[in-house]
């Protein structure tokens, strides 16, 4: 099954570095034009001249999810300059690993705001762009193995995980009269520059290959292909779903 996106633009957010950097490039390689978003502008440029190097097309945009006058701007880029808004990824999010009895509130206020708020505004201002685009289209949100089971001390995170799942639905059933579909993502351990680090720790790492059955860590790819797939028109009937790509993690 080979995917072509030619003639869409993608909104990834959060995409300078980790799973965000992996959509954007899968994105791009299916075609599709691309706006790297990243609260670090530096890094929306490495992941856009990474992108460029491979002879796609993607544009740097600084932005924060937190921030309704930045989100609109980053939506009158894509329109300007790439000509739409076909596919929005939000991707940004941070994670916050605290006893729940110790998290002070401005903690928890950043987290919330950044994760869920965040995929929020943006899906808001996507959807949108789509209505008055008519042409209906593709938001994807990320969310996380923790927006369905626990692992503490991670109450934060999961809340605003488990948050995601339940927004996707809700959106999906509002949006679907414009043909717009909103699908979730819930990548299970995933390696990336930032956690490997921590699982490179082997007491770490056994103890999550004796709980993963394909006994591997998640790449970037493995959560992109499956965006790619719910960009795509292969994923026509499906929304209001989050999919899980954790190697079999959930299911024990």
């Amino acid at each position: 099954m080979q995917i072509n996106l030619t003639g869409k633009v993608a909104v990834v957010t959060g995409a300078g570095r980790g799973i965000g950097k992996g959509i954007a490039r899968a994105l791009a390689d299916a075609h599709a034009g691309v706006i790297v978003n990243d609260v670090d502008l530096k890094a929306a440029e490495v992941g856009a001249r990474g992108i460029e190097a491979q002879g796609g097309k993607a544009l740097p945009v600084k932005a924060d999810v937190r921030k309704g006058d930045e989100i609109g701007r980053m939506v009158e880029t894509a329109v300007k300059d790439l000509g739409g808004i076909h596919i929005w990824v939000n991707n940004a999010g941070i994670v916050l690993r605290k006893p729940a009895e110790e998290i002070a509130e401005e903690e928890w206020d950043k987290l919330i705001d950044i994760n869920l708020k965040g995929t929020f505004l943006c899906a808001q201002a996507a959807a949108k762009a789509m209505i008055k685009g008519g042409k209906g289209g593709r938001i994807i949100n990320i969310s996380s193995i923790m927006g369905g089971v626990a692992l503490p001390p991670r109450a934060a995170y999961c809340a605003s995980k488990g948050g995601i799942i339940a927004l996707t639905k809700d959106l999906a059933a509002e949006w679907a009269k414009h043909g717009i579909t909103v699908n979730g993502i819930a990548p299970g351990w995933t390696l990336t520059e930032m956690t490997q680090y921590y699982f490179s720790q082997e007491p770490v790492r056994q103890f999550l290959l004796e709980r993963i059955p394909l006994n591997r860590l998640g790449k970037p790819e493995d959560i992109a292909h499956m965006a790619v797939f719910l960009a795509s028109e292969y994923s026509d009937y499906i929304t209001g779903q989050t999919i899980y790509v954790d190697g079999g993690w959930t299911i024990l």
